[in-house]
């Protein structure tokens, strides 16, 4: 029986955690083209502090979150938790009666139309309509995936969300990654960053991880070819010729932004006549700062092609199920929450140990003993 009301962590409004709000709330109910899914478990991403503190700002002064469409889609209250896996457990109208039961994986996004290879106006549940941080959720029929991988748990489903994965993908494709090519991947222990990693390998370029030194071994594991330390920026260009070999990298793939952009681009170009393509730069984040002082004149001159990437692509998302089905992504764990520990969880991620690589989930309370206590960020 699906019941009336659910347990949900309600964003009531821009601000600190205070503004989520642990309460009982209506069961959606699937509409035409839906599924409503039993959440087992929802992966933490940093875009949802972003979103609550307003910080996606798109114009000087502005402080709130993106509304690419022209109005703001992030209306209070709102569930928030874009990566989302659980068990579908109703279909609305349209929907087969066959999925009923089915082990899925949510493609975040909610896209403005039809189109496979593209989007424009990049938007997604948590934030322009109701995620999972919450018991159930009314979701795209197409774009809840099954996954039917019985050596993962749903947990670590959650910890392969598209939020980290798909950016991590449209960063790669639309910079043109190929195999062989030396990629720089900055914030490299994050849910992209790790993403990045392992993208890198399966399309046989060689990454190069972004880090701090405790988290080489982790790294160097998961497929970093070097690991370069973050707390010396000063000799980066120096380090980075003696791991390649004297050679500058082919892109980068920056989630840091700030002052460290600059020095991104020298490792690019610090040879021309060494490369065979020009140096790009994917930039998908600025944890180190949303302004940086760049010449134009290195840009043009040195023919440095910049790609923004927010999101991706229904395409992307579609291979991206197909290599988790196939095994060939591998999940990046690092520990679960209780949902209504959300407080705590948001405290946990912005304070992160030095062993913190990769992602947490946020788990329904009424699915903890099953899908989260294994997994348990904070082990008595």
């Amino acid at each position: 029986m699906i019941p009336t009301t659910m347990k949900a962590m309600v964003l009531t409004g821009y601000g600190g955690i205070d503004r989520l709000q642990y309460r009982d709330v209506v069961t959606p109910s699937p509409g035409p083209g839906e599924v409503l899914v039993q959440v087992t478990a929802t992966a933490k991403n940093n875009t949802d502090r972003k979103a609550r503190e307003g910080l996606y700002p798109t114009k000087k002064g502005e402080m709130q979150s993106f509304q690419m469409g022209g109005e703001p889609t992030l209306r209070f209250p709102r569930i928030q938790g874009a990566d989302i896996a659980g068990r579908v457990v109703a279909v609305g109208e349209g929907v087969s009666e066959s999925r009923l039961g089915e082990r899925g994986l949510l493609d975040f996004n909610i896209y403005a139309n039809e189109r496979r290879d593209i989007n424009l106006t990049p938007d997604y549940y948590g934030h322009g309509a109701d995620g999972g941080y919450a018991e159930y959720a009314a979701l795209p029929a197409e774009q809840f995936h099954h996954i039917p991988n019985s050596e993962l748990s749903d947990a670590e489903v959650a910890a392969m969300g598209m939020c980290s994965y798909q950016t991590a993908m449209h960063m790669l494709t639309s910079a043109g990654i190929t195999a062989g090519e030396r990629v720089l991947v900055t914030g490299a222990s994050g849910g992209v960053g790790t993403a990045l990693i392992q993208l890198c390998r399966i399309l046989g370029a060689i990454p190069y991880a972004l880090s701090q030194q405790d988290k080489s071994d982790a790294l160097l594991t998961l497929g970093a070819e070097a690991v370069l330390d973050r707390a010396d920026m000063a000799t980066f260009v120096d380090r980075v010729k003696a791991e390649t070999g004297g050679k500058p990298f082919d892109a980068v793939m920056d989630l840091v932004g700030g002052e460290m952009t600059d020095i991104f681009i020298d490792a690019m170009i610090f040879d021309m006549n060494a490369r065979s393509s020009y140096p790009r730069l994917s930039i998908a984040g600025a944890s180190g700062g949303n302004i940086s002082e760049i010449l134009w004149t290195r840009i043009y001159l040195y023919q440095v092609q910049i790609f923004g990437v927010s999101h991706g692509t229904r395409e992307e998302a579609e291979q991206l199920v197909a290599w988790i089905r196939e095994g060939q992504v591998k999940p990046v764990l690092h520990g679960a929450f209780a949902l209504s520990d959300l407080h705590r969880a948001e405290e946990y991620f912005m304070n992160r140990a030095s062993n913190f690589i990769g992602k947490i989930v946020i788990v329904p309370d009424s699915q903890w003993q099953e899908h989260g206590k294994l997994f348990a960020a904070e082990r008595p």
